[in-house]
């Protein structure tokens, strides 16, 4: 029988990096639920074999149901009536299962019915099921707030509101408006505080509101009256069984079909606020974002393995000229860098979620025991590389998703343009990934600081620095050259102390730094498997070609050859 997670041996891979260890012993607290939760793991290998026996259920749940559903679901999508949405039949059916197999809430501690797990084998579920499905996966996927509510909530929201999540109720965030979208400072949906209760109201409309009628929300409204800027919003939570929101209407979209995009009006919808008041935005969205971030990531990854897959198998299948079109060379180098292009996005990925895990870690740990110095440091480290690899990923991978999709429709040819073949609805899917949770010209906006700041030329140093087989030091050296020009070419452009050009070519520099961050960690995987030798060699030579380009344009390109562009 099919099985997305142990048809692909790349995820046991990721799942079994070296550093796993720490996450994992720290996360559980050297073990200390062992004695009060009898599904809880005695050591690492225990917790590891857990990982693998849930992630076995969702790959068996992908291949069995979501994904067979995935047509009709795209087909049908969900429906509106009277104020409600009712999902497409496929997509409850999705929900059912998911539910019925204990798949929400899974990073959770146990203490409200969670199971406890650390980012990354959550992040890997998230994978298999947007491959699956990537409209699912912006439902499932959002059980993801509950995090914002654990980090930021009180006991008592915790107590009432977790637990519901874990038994498979469904969360959405509530950011965006008509006049608000990228621009979060100007949302204006109006909280009041009432003198007769103390409760919270909230007044406005949202729109673009991902699963927009969840049965629990996080919203961010405008606390401080006159106020016009992000200091005068908090972040509110508010539950469907009180009433109050209505859907107006679902958006009838490109693509992630089975997902219901909504615009809401809240009539006097009684909330509590979560966490202090002012701090909507500046803190509480912003952790907010960056989990949804790398929830986008794993769909993007998602997408980028499915149409891997559909261009592989019709590749072999399809013959022209009396031979597979696979044996033509620009549908095989087509093929070997859709391949490159996803192994370095999954490497970016679980690079990236491992990072979030040790800082999170550590943070939860802090609300328990004063830190250590040298703890605090180390999660100041993997909190700096976090917030660094969380746009630069974002932004990529979902480009790089985008460019799979297109160049699956390209190899189908024809058929690629007919709804017959998946490869249809993967390019619609995919074209929202470098759109939604901030686009990939404001992940550029995020990640330049730690392009001038030398954060990421500090982190590609130490990739260096790690030991290679021998067999593997000549691509070693090919990304010690492509570092090199890195660093020249933005020595070039900051030494122009002028902020509009920085501006002008920050989508190039921050490109330039990713092409060498992923060839590294592609080289370490191929240090660890061999299987990776084959996407580590053809991804550096096209790593080495962008550098080139950006390299060549940035120096013909001076200060006063902005006004061509104004």
């Amino acid at each position: 029988m099919a099985n997305y997670y142990t048809d692909n041996p790349i995820f046991r891979h990721h799942l079994h990096h070296p550093l796993m260890k720490r996450i994992v012993d720290m996360k559980e607290r050297n073990y200390a639920d062992k004695d009060q939760y009898d599904y809880a793991p005695v050591d690492f290998d225990d917790a590891m074999d857990s990982y693998e026996r849930v992630l076995e259920i969702v790959g068996e749940i992908c291949a069995d149901t979501i994904a067979p559903n995935a047509e009709s679901v795209d087909h049908e999508g969900p429906s509106l009536s009277n104020g409600r949405v009712t999902y497409a039949s496929g997509t409850q059916q999705n929900l059912d299962a998911v539910r019925k197999a204990g798949l929400m809430g899974l990073s959770m501690p146990r203490r409200y019915d969670g199971l406890n797990f650390p980012i990354v084998p959550y992040i890997m579920a998230a994978e298999l099921v947007s491959q699956a499905d990537a409209s699912f996966q912006n439902i499932w996927g959002l059980q993801d707030c509950a995090e914002t509510l654990y980090e930021f909530g009180s006991e008592s929201q915790h107590q009432r509101y977790i637990p519901r999540v874990c038994a498979g109720e469904t969360m959405s965030m509530d950011l965006t408006e008509p006049d608000a979208g990228s621009d979060l400072q100007s949302v204006m949906l109006k909280a009041t505080c009432s003198e007769a209760d103390g409760s919270w109201y909230l007044n406005g409309v949202k729109r673009f509101i991902t699963n927009g009628d969840s049965d629990i929300h996080l919203v961010l409204a405008r606390s401080e009256e006159g106020t016009k800027d992000g200091r005068g919003l908090s972040m509110f939570i508010y539950d469907k069984r009180n009433g109050g929101v209505n859907v107006r209407r679902i958006e009838n979209k490109l693509g992630v079909k089975g997902s219901p995009t909504c615009e809401l009006v809240f009539k006097n919808a009684k909330a509590e606020l979560c966490g202090e008041r002012r701090l909507g935005l500046i803190k509480y969205v912003m952790a907010l974002m960056n989990g949804a971030r790398l929830g986008i990531m794993s769909q993007s990854v998602g997408i980028s393995e499915a149409a891997c897959r559909e261009a592989f198998a019709y590749a072999k299948e399809r013959k022209q000229f009396g031979k597979a079109i696979i044996e033509f060379p620009p549908v095989y180098e087509m093929l070997a860098l859709m391949r490159a292009k996803t192994d370095a996005s999954r490497a970016m990925l679980y690079e990236t979620a491992r990072f979030v895990d040790m800082y999170k870690v550590y943070d939860d740990i802090s609300k328990e025991r004063k830190l250590e110095p040298d703890e605090r440091q180390e999660m100041k480290f993997y909190g700096k590389l976090a917030d660094a690899f969380t746009p630069m990923g974002k932004g990529m991978t979902s480009e790089f998703a985008n460019q799979n999709a297109n160049d699956a429709v390209q190899i189908h040819g024809g058929s690629g343009f007919m709804k017959d073949y998946t490869c249809e609805r993967l390019y619609r899917d995919a074209r929202i990934t470098n759109i939604y949770e901030g686009t990939t010209q404001l992940q550029v906006v995020a990640a330049i600081r730690y392009v001038t700041t030398g954060a990421y030329l500090e982190q590609i140093r130490r990739y260096e620095a790690g030991e290679y087989k021998p067999e593997l030091e000549g691509l070693k050296k090919k990304l010690i050259e492509m570092t090199d020009r890195y660093e020249k070419i933005v020595a070039s452009v900051t030494g122009t102390k002028d902020s509009e050009y920085l501006d002008f070519h920050a989508r190039r520099l921050v490109e330039a730094a990713t092409h060498c961050i992923f060839g590294y960690l592609l080289l370490q995987d191929a240090e660890k498997n061999d299987s990776f030798r084959r996407s580590a060699e053809v991804y550096i030579r096209y790593g080495q070609a962008e550098i080139n380009k950006i390299e060549s344009y940035i120096q013909n390109f001076g200060c006063e050859d902005l006004e061509y562009f104004k």
